[in-house]
């Protein structure tokens, strides 16, 4: 019989955090998805890019608001369960109280492990996928974004001004600056000019300008009738190389190694391990380790709300008080990565606070139910 209660209670949490957790996950993805469109109305990106990389940060969403639905989902069931009587049930069947929280943190630890799983590697993985999807984008829309009386710099050190763009798609009086080095540049005029779309590479094909070279030693002018200029020789300006949370855990881990045990930096196509990187690295380990063991934390807030009835003069105030500690515990879990840095003197106080934490209330919740008992 106590495993048929407990069952249901582990289903009505499960049931609502996974449901909570689709409705909050789909809201925000929407809201983000919507920022996203950027990526091909500003940056030239095609749809498919668009919502592709729009899609691969579910995990990353998911994983951010996590902590927080647990918690709300058993404070909202064990507030459920007292207001419908339904918890004098476990007590009417013999069920220790310190019995129904060791049933809640077994099942915070099954939660805590999809998270790190998350954290440690889906997550990066998805949101390197993504960013692999704007690497091998070639601009597709580029030749939509170009519009009359209009700088665009939409790729990176290119920059295009045209006079007069017809329906037809021929552009008049096209003025283009290309920053060739930090010390050389390329200004390119020409009459007249049309986007096409060779075997998907596009290029600009002008007619009647010139091309005027500029260096350190002067400038040279050379004249033609009609070029051709490759647009795909160009980057956008969109981010597409890997940042520090989408890097592998093993990268991150080996660049720590480095620096501490053997103090060398080493940078490679996707990655620097240096002393300017070294902070958000270690920052980026706390947060995909440390931060998921907060889950227990919260557990165990969330959970002390048996310790007092809806009969208790104090218990409304009660219940506020755990969801103010539970709401400030998850505010800490996030914020307290922020300050551990290299050679931190406060960096083992930061991380042994979840264990301290849970340690600490552990004791009291057995404690308290002890003192009850005599």
């Amino acid at each position: 019989m106590k495993k048929l209660i407990f069952r249901k209670l582990i289903a009505d949490i499960a049931s609502f955090f996974l449901i909570s957790s689709l409705a909050i996950t789909l809201i925000v993805w929407v809201i983000q998805a919507v920022n996203y469109l950027d990526f091909v109305s500003e940056d030239g990106h095609s749809f498919k890019v668009y919502f592709m990389y729009s899609l691969l940060t579910l995990p990353k969403i998911f994983s951010k608001i996590m902590i927080f639905l647990f918690f709300i989902s058993i404070f909202i069931v064990i507030t459920k369960y007292e207001e419908n009587n339904e918890i004098l049930v476990f007590w009417t069947h013999g069920i220790k109280k310190i019995d129904f929280m060791n049933v809640l943190i077994i099942f915070s630890f099954i939660i805590l492990i999809l998270h790190l799983s998350l954290t440690v590697y889906f997550v990066p993985k998805t949101q390197d996928m993504g960013r692999s999807y704007i690497r091998s984008s070639n601009i597709d829309y580029f030749p939509a974004l170009i519009k009359s009386k209009q700088f665009i710099d939409t790729v990176e050190k290119l920059t295009i001004f045209i006079e007069n763009k017809k329906e037809n798609g021929e552009m008049e009086n096209i003025f283009l600056k290309d920053k060739l080095d930090s010390d050389k540049s390329q200004i390119i005029s020409a009459k007249k000019g049309y986007i096409i779309n060779d075997k998907e590479t596009n290029f600009l094909v002008l007619y009647d300008g010139k091309i005027i070279n500029i260096d350190g030693e002067g400038t040279n002018i050379i004249k033609f009738k009609k070029t051709n200029y490759n647009l795909s020789n160009y980057e956008t300006k969109t981010t597409t190389y890997p940042k520090i949370q989408e890097q592998e855990i093993f990268t991150l881990l080996k660049c720590i190694n480095s620096f501490f045990k053997y103090n060398t930096t080493y940078k490679t196509s996707i990655f620097s391990c240096e002393v300017a990187t070294i902070n958000p690295v270690i920052q980026e380990v706390a947060k995909r380790f440390f931060s998921p063991l907060y889950i227990l934390i919260i557990t165990f807030i969330a959970g002390s709300l048996i310790f007092k009835s809806k009969s208790d003069f104090n218990y409304n105030k009660y219940r506020i008080i755990l969801f103010l500690l539970g709401v400030i515990s998850i505010v800490i879990s996030e914020f307290s990565i922020q300050y551990i840095t290299y050679k931190n003197i406060f960096n083992i106080p930061i991380l042994t606070l979840p264990f301290l934490l849970t340690f600490i209330i552990y004791l009291t919740i057995i404690f308290n139910t002890r003192r009850k008992i005599n």
